[in-house]
């Protein structure tokens, strides 16, 4: 999809589902991430993330975008707090979230575990030759490292 394909497609929901004309532009930005899409308050503008369009929520993250240009348009809240934009959103079934894509990595964390076995992750590895156990202050050695939704309990960044 081109951007003025994005364009004709952002005009079309937004006459569809929201009554109102999408007069400003819509493209697409390489450099967004995590992110489904972001309305520009300076400008009006929507940029939306290439990775996602071929998904099939990618019309909930277009309706997403196009809640907060009409809101602030109209000087209605337009943020996600609101009760203005969650009423619209439901009213139009737009995404309340973007989904996360297979190929963003999971976070990992190093696993230490003491001699008094006491487990401590961390984002970053760490030199078990410096550092000891803050509970115990016995010396650290490294266990391997585990996937975020491995680790049980309290998560240590």
């Amino acid at each position: 999809m081109t951007d003025d394909q994005l364009q004709t497609y952002v005009e079309q929901l937004s006459q569809t589902y929201f009554g109102r004309p999408f007069t400003h532009r819509a493209t697409f930005n390489n450099r967004l991430r995590t992110t489904g899409g972001r309305y520009l308050l300076a400008n009006h503008n929507l940029e939306f993330n290439p990775k996602m369009q071929n998904l099939p929520a990618f019309a909930g993250i277009v309706k997403h975008e196009l809640c907060h240009y009409h809101l602030h348009l109209l000087g209605r809240g337009y943020r996600h707090r609101d009760a203005d934009f969650k009423a619209l959103l439901k009213q139009v079934g737009g995404d309340r979230y973007a989904p996360t894509l297979a190929n963003q990595a999971q976070k990992t964390y190093w696993h230490y575990r003491c001699a008094a076995g006491h487990d401590l992750y961390r984002r970053r590895r760490i030199n078990t030759k410096r550092y000891v156990c803050g509970q115990c202050h016995r010396p650290l050695t490294q266990v391997g490292q585990v996937k975020a939704d491995q680790i049980g309990g309290r998560q240590h960044a």
